[in-house]
């Protein structure tokens, strides 16, 4: 396995470091594609952001960077991407690498089919962490986020972190992984609940007397708090106020940045009188975090499933998803090997979300560049790319419930069944 390992981190290794000499303008020209960079996660924005701090003037002055603060000294200790990029090149290398090294540790805990409250009765169906992992390491949206540089990669690295920590019922790690990750995008916040019932399953399986849930509960809600407050004030620490706040936060809030990207946001809210702003902003931030407390409880056996399709609902109703944020998705559905069979509409799901992966760049060039369309090109094909993903986080819910149901009601498998 260890020669396994090193043999696919390896080939991942050198196949971005290869794109990244071999085709020295290539992270450029993704940089600059909305598909892979939105104005809080573009590399270009943050190097323009860094140029401002290093020469002593707030960052967020000029309106451009929307990222978090403390990104800034880290890629400040690194030469001039401009002139010498092998050392930015060599970062996002390794964040790859760790990620994927977190993402076997998920795949070895073996979560994604057995809890401490539920068995699959398919559990004999599963990828080793290897395939997990190179599905990861990959796949073309993971490939095309690290080449052009974006920080959703670090963003998944501690979803990855905290995912993989979760289910090892490592609570520190945990704890810190997901504040980081929450600090650096905000709605991985969300994934608090469903790792937290991960996280107690596995020190409850590992225990002879389970900790009390109740004290599990306000102990780790309590670290998650501190810690995300001492990020925040050292951040302002290093800004010298908290204006930061609403540069960061306050965009994914409130959407001033309506950039175009593969979300259904912004085109929405371009053609949304100002009267109505307020109140459709709540409704669709509402939707997204009401999908969180109805997963958690229905499923509370699979805390990890609920967390995954988390991720895949962030990747389609969020204010700014790029497809790293779809790469991070599709690099947890294979955990869940034994639901395959049970999905119906696989092929389905695969075409659509390929048919909107090519046609996406075309559409946006007729629009932008060739003038022969308008936005309602672009916006056409980003809705067929979210109805794509939506159909597999669907057929995924069927399969889990039935692959409950099949547990529970044995003499029911292989037949047909409806839900009224």
């Amino acid at each position: 396995m260890d020669q396994q390992k090193a043999l696919l981190f390896g080939a991942a290794a050198a196949v971005r470091l290869f794109l990244f000499t071999a085709f020295p303008s290539l992270p450029s020209l993704l940089a600059g594609r909305v598909e892979v960079s939105t104005p809080v996660t573009s590399f270009k924005r943050l190097q323009e952001g860094l140029f401002l701090y290093v020469h002593n003037v707030s960052p967020y002055d000029g309106g451009v960077y929307h990222q978090a603060p403390l990104l800034l000294p880290l890629f400040s200790l690194l030469p001039n991407p401009s002139h010498y990029p092998f050392a930015t090149n060599l970062l996002y290398t390794a964040v790859d690498l760790l990620g994927a090294h977190a993402l076997m540790l998920v795949a070895d805990s073996g979560q994604s089919i057995t809890t401490r409250l539920s068995k699959s009765s398919r559990k004999d169906l599963r990828w080793n962490s290897a395939a997990v992992a190179a599905s990861f390491l990959f796949n073309p949206f993971t490939l095309a986020a690290c080449i052009a540089r974006s920080t959703s990669a670090l963003t998944n690295l501690f979803v990855l972190l905290a995912l993989a920590k979760a289910s090892q019922g490592a609570s520190i790690t945990f704890i810190l992984s997901l504040s980081i990750a929450s600090y650096l995008s905000m709605h991985p916040l969300l994934l608090f609940p469903p790792l937290l019932i991960l996280c107690y399953d596995v020190r409850a399986s590992k225990s002879k007397v389970a900790p009390s849930p109740l004290s599990f509960t306000i102990v780790h809600a309590v670290a998650l708090v501190v810690t995300l407050c001492g990020l925040l004030y050292v951040s302002a620490l290093l800004m010298g106020s908290w204006e930061f706040l609403s540069a960061t936060y306050g965009v994914r809030l409130l959407l001033p940045d309506l950039t175009p990207n593969v979300g259904l946001w912004w085109y929405f809210f371009t053609e949304m009188f100002d009267s109505f702003r307020e109140f459709f902003l709540g409704v669709f931030w509402l939707h997204v975090v009401s999908y969180m407390p109805g997963l958690t409880i229905r499923l509370r056996k699979q805390p990890l499933y609920v967390a995954t399709t988390l991720t895949g609902i962030f990747a389609v109703f969020t204010p700014y998803p790029s497809i790293a944020d779809a790469a991070l998705y599709l690099s947890l559905v294979p955990l869940f090997r034994h639901l395959f069979p049970l999905m119906r509409y696989s092929f389905l799901a695969s075409a659509v979300v390929l048919y909107a992966s090519f046609l996406g760049p075309t559409f946006y060039h007729l629009w932008i560049y060739a003038g022969s369309g308008n936005a309602n090109f672009f916006y056409a094909i980003t809705l067929v790319w979210s109805l794509g993903f939506s159909i597999i986080i669907g057929d995924s819910l069927y399969a889990v419930l039935r692959d409950e149901l099949d547990v529970e009601r044995p003499e029911l498998r292989g037949k047909e069944v409806a839900r009224i």
